[in-house]
């Protein structure tokens, strides 16, 4: 990989401002493990070394099982997620992917089954964020480190 910018150098305030936001996520009703889940999907989907790799052993710390981890891109093919986290999953996925459908009405609507307004607003946040870092980790090829 080729030495690239570091933005907490380069822009320290955009860097605090985007702690700023990861540090909202300390205040959402969601679990550590659904949390975890987001930033893992997101980041499959973006191909992030970077993020993959931290959340996975965040996860893997906060008791998320590696065979669940292993399983997330296949999420819909298993039985190993609840009908929460596919939700949790599938908006994920679709906010990611906005450039297709977006978050569909009938994902929205599976989630008004599960979540309140205020919780899937921090969903959506959760996923904004999360790919927010994507974006900065692979665009500076952020190393994965050992």
């Amino acid at each position: 990989m080729e030495n690239r910018i570091k933005i907490q150098e380069v822009q320290p305030t955009a860097w605090k401002a985007m702690y700023g936001l990861s540090n909202y996520l300390n205040t959402v009703q969601l679990t550590k493990s659904q949390l975890e889940l987001i930033k893992i999907r997101a980041s499959q989907i973006n191909g992030c070394a970077f993020c993959i790799d931290m959340h996975s052993k965040d996860a893997l710390k906060n008791g998320e099982t590696a065979q669940r981890i292993f399983l997330l891109n296949a999420w819909k093919e298993t039985g190993l997620f609840s009908e929460e986290e596919k939700i949790l999953l599938a908006i994920t996925e679709e906010v990611t992917l906005i450039n297709k459908e977006g978050l569909t009405t009938s994902t929205y609507e599976k989630a008004k089954i599960f979540f309140s307004e205020e919780v899937i607003a921090q969903i959506i946040m959760t996923v904004v964020i999360i790919n927010a870092w994507n974006r900065i980790a692979i665009s500076t090829q952020m190393p994965v480190t050992v």
